[in-house]
């Protein structure tokens, strides 16, 4: 039994998700009435989900009560790539909307509550930072939980004894073990979820709303590929490509399937850690990276808003768009890291442009039914952009301290090994 396992956990981890795709599309398509598949996938996400709060609370603890002071720069680095490409993803979906422009048919939405207004996002971001941090722990609230979990290390920092210190690097230890053997089913677990996706919708969903489809993944293709590169080309001064697409298939990948930037967590820190990266950097950029870094989530509510507008013939002026654009960077912040989160703050956007509720409420009914889609590329744009962005952040801050930089880390050491863990 030792055996298989052991070979089972060498093998290459991005080819066993591979054939668990065709697995899952085939099984879908043949036996979509076997709904118990879909239930692997639901016990693979909530299991990441489960650990992923806790992971994020010992993690970030523990790195800062031992942190030295080299690592603060990273971070107003990270914090800054993160907000400026989120804001650049905007624009680049409101190009999209005048060169392509796409209308929807707006249908009766279904009784969802969305903020009504950007006050509103901002009030409860606020209130969730200072909710009880058992809470939060149990709510999965990362705002909650990086907060705390901060304030808790800088005080073990100061007072606590090192023998205190490593029974907290050994618990964030233990909890990443944990993770290192969950996402081992993650081929198990994508299989499901594929299986679900395909036996619930079929392949129409690539023909309804094909347009509207085709310029979300447009614009985000453009924004993981081009925008993207060039930011951390500008910050590495050298290609930034094998970087990019070790974090679109080892982050991606996955982040596409769970369609959950806070379950692709473990994910992306088990990555940081074949990069080569810092732990005390990347166990709290990574957290942080979910939480405020989201492009994709930023297109969404521009496109979608956009679209509502040309549907109604409302004409938008240049500034009016920079304002948009402002405007769905700090949504897009506020949104929940969940499934289907950014579809929410659609409401407030529209807003700007004087539509009603009952209106951009209807465009939240046509995200979820093309949701399989969108929201699968949105958190696999995020996800791999937040691993992205901290080894950007890294290797830049170690190059302008004259430190030698092992540009990505354990994979340029062997690049044929692709698992992630």
């Amino acid at each position: 039994m030792n055996k298989y396992i052991k070979k089972w956990t060498e093998s290459s981890l991005i080819l066993k998700i591979l054939i668990g795709l065709i697995i899952g599309t085939v099984l879908g398509l043949a036996v979509p009435q076997y709904e118990m598949i879909g239930l692997l996938g639901q016990l693979f996400v909530s299991a990441l989900k489960a650990i992923a709060p806790l992971l994020v609370f010992v993690l970030v603890a523990s790195a800062l009560a031992k942190a030295g002071e080299g690592i603060r720069s990273r971070f107003k680095t990270v914090i800054v790539l993160y907000i400026f490409s989120t804001f650049l993803s905007a624009m680049v979906a409101v190009t999209g909307s005048f060169l392509f422009p796409v209308t929807m048919h707006l249908t009766e939405a279904g009784k969802v509550t969305a903020p009504g207004g950007l006050g509103e996002v901002i009030s409860n971001m606020l209130l969730n930072i200072f909710t009880n941090p058992l809470l939060s722990l149990s709510q999965g609230d990362y705002l909650g939980i990086l907060f705390w979990a901060i304030v808790f290390g800088i005080c073990l920092k100061k007072v606590a004894r090192s023998n205190t210190k490593n029974v907290f690097e050994d618990c964030a230890n233990a909890t990443s073990l944990i993770v290192k053997g969950i996402i081992q089913f993650a081929p198990i677990g994508i299989m499901s979820l594929v299986f679900t996706a395909v036996a619930e919708s079929g392949l129409s969903i690539f023909i309804q709303y094909g347009q509207l489809i085709l310029l979300l993944v447009g614009c985000i293709a453009t924004v993981a590929f081009i925008t993207d590169p060039l930011i951390a080309a500008v910050a590495l001064r050298r290609n930034p490509y094998p970087l990019v697409f070790t974090c679109l298939k080892e982050s991606g990948i996955t982040a596409f399937f769970t369609r959950s930037s806070a379950a692709n967590i473990p994910v992306n820190m088990g990555l940081c850690e074949r990069l080569g990266l810092d732990k005390d950097f990347y166990s709290i950029s990574i957290p942080l990276g979910a939480t405020i870094n989201m492009e994709g989530a930023a297109i969404t509510i521009t496109i979608m808003t956009l679209a509502v507008c040309h549907t109604l013939g409302i004409s938008v002026d240049l500034p009016t768009t920079i304002v948009l654009c402002v405007i769905s960077t700090l949504a897009a912040a506020g949104s929940s890291g969940v499934a289907g989160g950014s579809l929410l703050l659609i409401p407030m956007a529209c807003s700007l442009f004087g539509i009603p509720a009952d209106i951009s409420m209807q465009a939240i009914a046509v995200g979820f039914i093309i949701g399989v889609v969108q929201d699968s590329c949105e958190t696999a744009l995020n996800s791999s952009g937040d691993a992205l962005f901290s080894a950007t952040a890294e290797y830049h801050d170690r190059a302008k301290q004259g430190e030698p930089v092992n540009f990505l880390g354990e994979f340029a050491k062997n690049k044929e090994e692709e698992a992630i863990i």
